[in-house]
């Protein structure tokens, strides 16, 4: 037996284009798929902030650091250029790899550039805006060490140290 779990999520997205003729899919920035665990042609739901529409259909990734989120086909008349969007996975786990499963959430800009990466950690949450994690990363944590930039990590009362 499995059961289904949230896996990863892109949070509060800017949708960048709408190709209303495309096939169908949504193209994201190979890096903000890759951040939150998501694989190309692999089966999300996208929740569109501003208006409460809700699809599933599936990604296409777009260069990296393109920033690009376009919704195509018919998706595209349910999100237009500049709502905010969550894209979402989910994944089929066994009891056993559920009770250690950590999904992992990506927070933009509104440009789309990452500002924070953690996993959850499946605690209660005492205070809604900021999920208890563990793992926590931020965005610079990943991509700044190449670029020479120190790490940061965030302390278990979920402020952000250095």
């Amino acid at each position: 037996m499995t059961i289904t779990l949230f896996k990863g999520k892109l949070h509060r997205l800017t949708v960048t284009e709408a190709a209303l003729h495309y096939e169908g899919s949504i193209t994201l920035d190979r890096e903000l798929m890759e951040a939150a665990t998501l694989l190309p042609y692999e089966r999300v739901q996208v929740v569109n902030v501003n208006n409460g529409a809700r699809l599933e259909t599936y990604t296409i990734p777009a260069p990296a650091g393109s920033r690009t989120v376009c919704l195509n086909g018919p998706a595209a008349r349910l999100c237009a250029p500049g709502d905010l969007v969550v894209v979402m996975a989910y994944a089929d786990l066994t009891p056993q790899e559920a009770e250690t499963h950590k999904p992992r959430v990506v927070l933009v800009d509104n440009d789309n550039n990452p500002t924070d990466i953690f996993d959850l950690d499946g605690a209660d949450v005492s205070d809604p805006t900021m999920p208890v994690v563990t793992n926590a990363v931020e965005a610079s944590d990943i991509w700044g060490p190449r670029l020479g930039h120190p790490v940061r990590t965030r302390a278990s009362d979920g402020h952000r140290r250095r």
